[in-house]
């Protein structure tokens, strides 16, 4: 069964990193396509997807176009019901639900005044008015959910679920903007720039598509604030460890140094995306040792 992915930009599309948590942190199966945001607008760019016209988009093994992040959550959770994208209670389940419903329609100032760019981080920023109320909403309901599911664990209703994939866009926001925030916010949003699968998204948009200076802000700019990467460089030369690339099994062509060894590459982006943060990545950390 084949489930197709539509997404947009990694370092740019909030929504598109939504929808592909909800398949990369749950295990689901998909083939992944892109979009170019450098080329204008999504909807020429997603022809035979009608009626979608934004990213994220699925389509199901029987061909139903799935536009919206929300409706793709709920159609996985029934399509997977033992993968956990919604939590097993009915209490923090609904909880759950309920923080996925109001952030797909709510925080238009956050998400107006501090688009999401994964390639830059700012000091010295101060949020307007409207965007302060949207941090202090966002304190409130994850306190809250916390406190009404009973976990003191790092995600909001019990283990990982399809509500901490709606926020992680946010807590790029909040932790890309410095945003004030307060303490448990701020373990939050730590929490999931900490998490395996965001460092693999985030990795990905470092070395994938253009810099998109629309997205920018006049802000001074600081060092990425979640975990610092290992030191990894592409290098031309050298003898590789592995014959083979451990993403695709195919045959070295690409190379890395990583603490004085050479690791190999089947094509520039999956060295690339390793180079960005290798600790990322299950598969290289397997071969590393």
């Amino acid at each position: 069964m084949t489930y197709e992915l539509i997404l947009g930009d990694y370092a740019y599309s909030s929504w598109s990193l939504r929808g592909w948590l909800l398949f990369e942190r749950f295990g689901l199966p998909r083939q992944t396509k892109l979009v170019d945001f450098k080329k204008g607008g999504v909807p020429e760019q997603m022809p035979g997807w009608t009626p979608a016209k934004t990213v994220p988009a699925m389509r199901t093994p029987e061909g139903a176009i799935v536009g919206d992040s929300l409706a793709i959550a709920e159609e996985l959770a029934s399509r997977f019901p033992e993968a956990g994208l919604w939590p097993k209670g009915a209490k923090p389940r609904a909880v759950a639900r309920n923080l996925a419903a109001e952030m797909h329609a709510g925080f238009t100032a956050l998400r107006g005044e501090c688009p999401m760019n994964l390639r830059l981080a700012y000091t010295g920023v101060e949020p307007s008015d409207a965007t302060q109320t949207d941090l202090r909403r966002l304190e409130l309901i994850w306190d809250h959910a916390r406190a009404t599911c009973g976990h003191d664990g790092p995600w909001l209703c019990g283990d990982y679920s399809a509500a901490d994939a709606f926020y992680a866009p946010v807590a790029a926001r909040i932790a890309g903007y410095g945003l004030p925030v307060s303490a448990s916010a701020q373990a939050y949003v730590a929490a999931h720039l900490a998490d395996p699968a965001f460092r693999r998204w985030r990795a990905m948009g470092l070395v994938h598509g253009s810099t998109l200076n629309r997205y920018a802000k006049p802000h001074d700019l600081t060092d990425w604030p979640g975990p610092v990467p290992l030191p990894a460089q592409a290098v031309e030369n050298g003898t590789a460890v592995n014959d083979t690339c451990p993403y695709s099994g195919k045959p070295v062509t690409h190379l890395m140094q990583l603490e004085g060894r050479i690791f190999g590459f089947c094509n520039g982006f999956c060295r690339d995306k390793t180079v960005a943060d290798p600790e990322a990545w299950p598969d290289f950390m397997a071969l590393r040792g």
